[in-house]
């Protein structure tokens, strides 16, 4: 991705190093990323921390209250430097951060407006250790998360050593397909597409939860592929882009992430899709651009 030398937004906050966050309270390693939903034992080791880290995801997403996690983390990020009054540090990986941040903000402004509607910008907060936000406690080891309770999406960095060395999803755009998703669940909450999910979801079963999540998280991965297609018009991308995000998404299906850990699938637990649905969808939203193309809730996933 032809990241450097573009806009950076100013929307980003760093408190890594400054162990809750800067928030109060205390929230660990990150939280919220891609769930496979199976019940996991208290599992030590990077296999049971990767399972959390998926499990965390879409409960965070939704602004439900997750379990706390309790995991060691397995190395913070690197060299970043915390700036007085949440100013992003100028370290390379929060320049990427920024500018993707900042190119997402270009598209859903740009989009909201042709609705004739005024986009919000979510904040984006760096972090390492622990953290608090208005959804309560998450730990680093559970990844990115986007809390819709205060509009911010979490981020520890570290992660993203995660999602290439134990995920095999390594590249530029395969981290930035991940930030897009996340900014995607803010879109949804702006909509009022995650507020309705949270109410409807009191009066659901399990198994009617989990579905409605899918449908949640893979219209979040739709997104963050028609924000992938505005970038591909502004020539931004570069060979083998694509290919990393969809490999991404691949490698953090339900499915995927389910035999990778215990060696079989539970498919009534599914509860952000199939590798070849978040494929699928994010594909869908990269061909057309539109959020027409995004409805996963009135076709089947």
């Amino acid at each position: 991705m032809r990241w450097r030398g573009r806009r950076q937004s100013d929307n980003v906050q760093d408190a890594r190093g400054q162990g809750g966050g800067g928030l109060g309270g205390g929230f660990g390693r990150g939280s919220g990323r891609l769930p496979i939903g199976p019940r996991i034992g208290g599992g030590g080791g990077l296999s049971g921390i990767i399972i959390l880290v998926v499990l965390f995801f879409a409960l965070r997403a939704c602004g439900i209250d997750p379990m706390q996690i309790l995991a060691g983390g397995d190395g913070s990020p690197g060299g970043g430097q915390v700036t007085e009054g949440g100013a992003p540090a100028n370290d390379e990986m929060t320049q990427f951060v920024s500018t993707v941040l900042a190119e997402t903000e270009d598209t859903w402004n740009g989009i909201f407006q042709a609705e004739g509607l005024k986009y919000e910008e979510p904040k984006l907060l760096l972090f390492s250790g622990q953290v608090s936000s208005a959804c309560g406690y998450a730990s680093s080891a559970s990844g990115p998360f986007y809390c819709p309770g205060d509009k911010k999406v979490y981020l520890d960095t570290s992660f993203f050593n995660q999602l290439a060395k134990q995920f095999g999803a390594a590249g530029d755009f395969a981290q930035a397909y991940v930030i897009a998703h996340e900014v995607g669940h803010h879109v949804q909450n702006l909509t009022g597409i995650l507020p309705k999910f949270n109410q409807m979801r009191q009066r659901m079963s399990e198994a009617d939860a989990n579905q409605m999540s899918m449908r949640v998280e893979l219209q979040a991965d739709c997104f963050a592929g028609v924000w992938g297609h505005y970038t591909a018009q502004k020539g931004l991308l570069e060979e083998g882009d694509i290919q990393e995000a969809l490999n991404a998404a691949q490698q953090i299906g339900d499915d995927t992430l389910q035999k990778r850990m215990q060696g079989y699938v539970v498919p009534e637990s599914f509860n952000h899709g199939t590798s070849d649905q978040r494929q699928r969808w994010f594909a869908a939203g990269f061909k057309s651009g539109k959020l027409s193309s995004c409805d996963t809730f009135n076709n089947p996933i």
